[in-house]
């Protein structure tokens, strides 16, 4: 239920970036990866949300390579199934 209600923030943040002047190319992505976001939380294992998740990430860079690399390119990786070796976020103590 929490992945649910974080996801939905994210999407209605994205949704109010997409205001700010987004091309139909990065909302066609970005809409994309949301999707698979979504698969991803919804995932039976943690290899499959790894999978889906990267693909997501994979869509979104690649969108924001597009476009000079303004949106993605120098977003840090914040999965917290990642470790924070591999570029993830460190576990909280």
């Amino acid at each position: 239920m929490r992945k649910l209600t974080i996801a939905s923030i994210a999407v209605a943040a994205m949704a109010g970036l997409a205001a700010c002047g987004e091309s139909p190319e990065d909302a066609a992505a970005e809409q994309q990866a949301d999707a698979l976001e979504a698969q991803a939380d919804a995932a039976p294992t943690e290899a499959q949300e790894q999978a889906l998740n990267a693909e997501a990430d994979r869509i979104e860079q690649q969108a924001g390579n597009a476009d000079g690399g303004l949106t993605t390119e120098n977003t840090p990786n914040t999965s917290p199934s990642i470790p924070s070796s591999e570029g993830g976020m460190a576990p909280a103590n």
